[in-house]
């Protein structure tokens, strides 16, 4: 993967700017560099409330920031988009209604879900809802800024990087996000040895990756943790503990998210109350973003100050590098074609990623230990029927994504998840492609 040289003050188009706490983490970040004060910052939402909300955060966290950007908010995506040299996607396609019937369809049918947007029913259908609008995305990147870079954060990070490669033939594009970074720094606190310090290296599927190296001074860091949790029953009762214990690596996402993946835990309710899951976890989450948002708006309106703080989110690091050449490696969502020799080709896979002035080039891994590409590929066979299922337009393989998902087969029977997906289909009705909104009655 490679780009051109990026001008000292570079265009960067968000695409769902009225996710604005997500926002305004992102611009804080940018602003931090001294480089990128002056750049371009094209903001773009369908809710003409939110981006104008956005357009405040990013005047506000500018001046606080000490930086001179140019801010421009587009109600028209085509518009925001024209002479883009980065494009960050922060979509979510139908908002907190869509994901609170991803949630409460599937349990009227006994099915368990924690987080819902990653592989699963909740994941399925997110992914469904948003190709369109991908599809459309990258057709807009081809013809107004066709050399501009596609940072994605958009869940389900694996099916959405896929549907891109397969759907749109954009090859600048890359799915970030925070949970290997964020996976090292809560081991390094448990630990307690400095972040900054540490060697690792982790690779996988995006929320099911696997620390495979933790190093501090040259000491592997694994039998410390093997003893912390020998020591503490409490930390035995998380779900990527145990996935670590029986596995021997350690998963770079939350034990709420790690649950979802494999068949082990959400069926029974021993496992539910022995691993502390709290079933539903997101329509909270959702919840706390609204008022979050809600919050900023109105402080924003009366003029109240603001709490402006950086994320360490890659986007803008990536941004930084290409711009400036800093050499950096983050950890990146790209086509495996050969990253993970026994992990699918088509699949997209989580990688180390060098990134400078040349872009961004991912990190051959290998092999995996065979324990955990054999879960790799259960994730990726989903994902795979999902992304078919859109450009195929056969919507009889959303139902076979949901009968290969290893917990909604461990819960339901075939003909339960075959009238699950009808409902989800009927739910969701015109936020899916034509082709895949009929029921499919056996």
């Amino acid at each position: 993967m490679s780009t051109t040289a990026h001008p000292s003050a570079p265009k960067i188009t968000f695409v769902g700017a009225g996710s604005v706490v997500f926002t305004q983490g992102l611009l804080a970040d940018l602003f931090a560099f001294d480089e990128l004060k002056s750049a371009h910052i094209a903001l773009h939402d369908i809710d003409a409330e939110r981006l104008a909300t956005a357009r405040a955060a990013a005047e506000y966290i500018a001046a606080e920031r000490g930086a001179r950007p140019r801010v421009t908010a587009h109600a028209d995506r085509r518009e925001a988009l024209v002479g883009a040299d980065f494009v960050i996607n922060i979509v979510q396609v139908g908002m907190g209604e869509a994901t609170r019937t991803d949630f409460e369809v599937p349990a009227r049918h006994g099915l368990r879900q924690t987080i819902g947007d990653t592989l699963g029913i909740g994941g399925i259908f997110r992914a469904l809802r948003t190709f369109p609008l991908l599809k459309a995305l990258g057709q807009d990147i081809a013809e107004v800024c066709p050399d501009a870079w596609l940072l994605n954060y958009t869940n389900p990070m694996a099916m959405n990087v896929q549907y891109l490669a397969e759907a749109t033939g954009l090859t600048r594009v890359v799915g970030l996000c925070h949970s290997v970074y964020w996976t090292v720094q809560g081991l390094c606190e448990l630990l307690k040895v400095p972040y900054e310090e540490v060697t690792y290296r982790a690779a996988g599927v995006n929320h099911q990756a696997w620390i495979l190296r933790l190093e501090h001074g040259g000491e592997d860091l694994h039998p410390r943790l093997d003893a912390l949790i020998a020591e503490d029953p409490q930390l035995r009762r998380r779900v990527r503990m145990d996935m670590y214990r029986r596995l021997g690596h350690y998963p770079t996402e939350t034990s709420e998210h790690s649950s979802e993946y494999v068949p082990w835990y959400l069926h029974h309710d021993s496992e539910i109350d022995r691993l502390r899951l709290p079933v539903g976890a997101y329509l909270g989450i959702v919840d706390e973003n609204v008022a979050e948002y809600e919050r900023t708006r109105d402080a924003l309106a009366c003029g109240a100050p603001l709490t402006v703080e950086g994320t360490m989110e890659y986007a803008p690091q990536i941004i930084h590098s290409m711009v400036t050449g800093t050499p950096r490696t983050v950890y990146g969502n790209v086509p495996n074609h050969g990253l993970i020799e026994n992990l699918p080709a088509r699949g997209t896979v989580e990688v180390p990623c060098l990134v400078d002035a040349a872009g961004l080039q991912p990190t051959r891994i290998g092999a995996l230990p065979p324990q955990l590409a054999a879960l790799n590929r259960a994730y990726l066979s989903t994902t795979d029927l999902v992304v078919r299922a859109a450009t195929e337009d056969d919507p009889r393989h959303i139902r076979h994504a949901a009968m290969a998902d290893p917990a909604t087969a461990a819960t339901l029977r075939v003909e339960e998840i075959w009238q699950l997906c009808d409902d989800m289909v009927r739910a969701h009705g015109d936020r899916l492609q034509p082709g895949l909104r009929g029921v499919l009655a056996l």
